[in-house]
């Protein structure tokens, strides 16, 4: 045997990469659920997002209790991320059906408003006492026909429990330093009474009242001075009523004078037929 031989070197035990019997954790659910979860929740406080949080929620809860059960059986080791994904998953749920209820009612109500807006509150006549109709005129009124033009003292009476009356015209001196008023035409005023029967509060902030003189028809402009030309302010509450008086320059030979009042957006105007 040689001397040269060297002695054999003991081999070094290889460690195995993990102890037998052990898998890695799998906790992809509990954290998938973790995240859609907060995302889902966020969405539900979102507006118009509650279908978002709908759908993410219930995917979350669902991850959340399959991961719950991973963790149950040792497969993974994140049991309360898991568990807080699952609860995240139902609050977002609930969100959604809450957002969903706001948004279809919030949407009902525009489209209630809207077609209380196309709808127009239609006005009935209601002819004056014969003790306030005009001498010659006869019976007031006079609307019968599809013109629908009142006469003073007449009344428009809409379905809401709203009524205009417009008593007769009587003549006005304006001012010097009234504004509408050409020098040579004649000046009316009119009274227009707006009375509330209705429930609800009315807002005289839309009212317009205009004037037309003469068979031609020709703008009458509203005259404005120190004394007249305020026109109606503030709101009528049910059961009371509100007058307010409109002078109108007309031409001096016009014989007739046509008012036109228009309560607001929601009311059909009326017209009233007055002889001057």
């Amino acid at each position: 045997m040689s001397q040269y031989t060297q002695p054999q070197q003991p081999q070094q035990p290889y460690a195995p990469a993990q102890a037998p019997g052990t898998l890695p954790a799998r906790n992809g659910l509990g954290v998938a659920a973790l995240v859609l979860g907060i995302i889902g929740t966020v969405s539900g406080l979102i507006p118009f997002f509650f279908w978002l949080a709908g759908i993410l929620g219930l995917i979350a809860l669902i991850l959340g209790l399959a991961g719950r059960g991973r963790a149950k059986r040792g497969e993974a080791t994140n049991k309360g991320v898991t568990t807080f994904g699952a609860v995240l998953g139902l609050v977002a749920l609930v969100l959604s059906v809450v957002g969903a209820i706001l948004t279809f009612k919030a949407v009902d109500d525009v489209v209630t408003d809207i077609n209380k807006a196309v709808q127009e509150s239609s006005a009935s006549a209601k002819p004056a006492a014969d003790g306030e109709a005009a001498a010659g005129e006869g019976a007031a009124g006079g609307t019968e026909g599809k013109d629908d033009v009142l006469r003073q003292g007449d009344s428009a009476v809409y379905d809401d429990g709203l009524e205009i009356t417009v008593g007769a015209p009587a003549a006005y001196t304006a001012d010097e330093f009234a504004v509408g008023h050409t020098k040579g035409n004649s000046a009316w005023t009119v009274s227009v009474v707006i009375e509330n029967k209705g429930k609800e509060k009315f807002d005289t902030a839309l009212v317009g009242v205009d004037a037309r003189a003469g068979e031609d028809g020709v703008d009458a402009e509203q005259i404005f001075d120190g004394q007249i030309g305020e026109g109606f302010t503030g709101t009528v509450l049910p059961g009371r009523k509100i007058t307010a008086k409109f002078a109108f320059d007309a031409p001096a030979d016009a014989a007739n004078l046509t008012v036109e009042v228009a309560p607001g957006f929601d009311w059909d105007a009326s017209q009233w037929d007055l002889k001057l």
